[in-house]
């Protein structure tokens, strides 16, 4: 079986050096695909045996639109070499536990829908937590996370199924009854609010991007992130702490079932519902 990743950036190196550690390490660094949203050589230098397609930086006009049929495209395109495509976002590491799977080829190979969901979660940093080192894998020093209904995002596809909006794209005739797979112990690790130091950088070119001109810029959530991060953390804080062993199977139960299914745009994808505990993450994490 043949498997590869993708994902698109635009300077976000720190969010990047960890996705390219993380998917080389399971599927092999040259079997990964880095969209790089104009030219940076600090993209080639951060994922040297990765495959930089580089495009135009001409503006960010319904950007998230345009993005996601490009990728789209691209995700086709290479499913005619390859069995499986994975396409998270840079900040996004697919965590399989060694309980239920050996890995992403033991996973995948057991599937018989063309796509599979992930059990998202918000990872972040701690008061009092170490710094992370440059090269440092972010998982290694960071176990503080809540489970998240907005990332239990749609992660890998086969044949022609696209992505869109967290979910999968089917043609709308079949958004009502096409399979929604969850496996169990697979988990999408978003590592966004993990390093505030470099959140503090992506932020600068968040608010960059959504106080340009034109239609269909991201919204308040990128005009104004230091608002939004502080209420992040100010949630997280707030929260009770529930044992992984009680919490995630929880989660599981809720968000593993009864999916969002529009069936005018042909839409499916997990329920949007916030976590109302936090939690600690395994061991096995650092090592995922």
């Amino acid at each position: 079986m043949k498997i590869c990743a993708i994902t698109m950036v635009y300077r976000d190196y720190w969010a990047l050096s960890q996705w390219y550690a993380h998917y080389g390490r399971h599927l092999g660094h040259e079997n990964l695909y880095v969209v790089s949203h104009g030219p940076d050589p600090e993209v080639a230098r951060l994922c040297p045996q990765a495959s930089v397609i580089t495009i135009p930086r001409d503006g960010f006009a319904h950007f998230d639109a345009m993005r996601n049929r490009l990728l789209n495209d691209f995700q086709r395109g290479l499913i005619e070499v390859y069995d499986w495509v994975i396409r998270t976002d840079a900040d996004e590491l697919i965590c399989v536990s060694p309980e239920h799977h050996s890995g992403f080829h033991d996973l995948l190979s057991q599937q018989e829908a063309n796509a599979v969901f992930a059990l998202g979660l918000n990872v972040a940093e701690h008061p009092g937590d170490p710094e992370l080192i440059d090269g440092e894998l972010a998982l290694t020093k960071r176990r503080s996370a809540m489970f998240s209904g907005h990332y239990s995002k749609a992660w890998a596809v086969r044949k022609r199924v696209g992505l869109m909006r967290h979910g999968i794209e089917v043609r709308p005739r079949f958004a009502a009854r096409h399979p929604f797979v969850m496996p169990r112990g697979v988990y999408l690790a978003h590592l966004k609010f993990a390093n505030t130091q470099a959140l503090s950088a992506a932020n600068r070119i968040r608010r960059e991007i959504a106080n340009s001109t034109g239609p269909g810029l991201p919204g308040a959530a990128w005009q104004d992130p230091g608002s939004e991060n502080r209420k992040f953390f100010d949630m997280m804080d707030a929260l009770p702490h529930q044992d992984w062993s009680q919490a995630e199977p929880a989660a599981y139960e809720l968000l593993s079932q009864d999916p969002v299914r529009d069936t005018n745009k042909g839409l499916i994808r997990a329920r949007s519902i916030k976590g109302q505990v936090k939690t600690t993450l395994p061991q096995w994490f650092a090592s995922a």
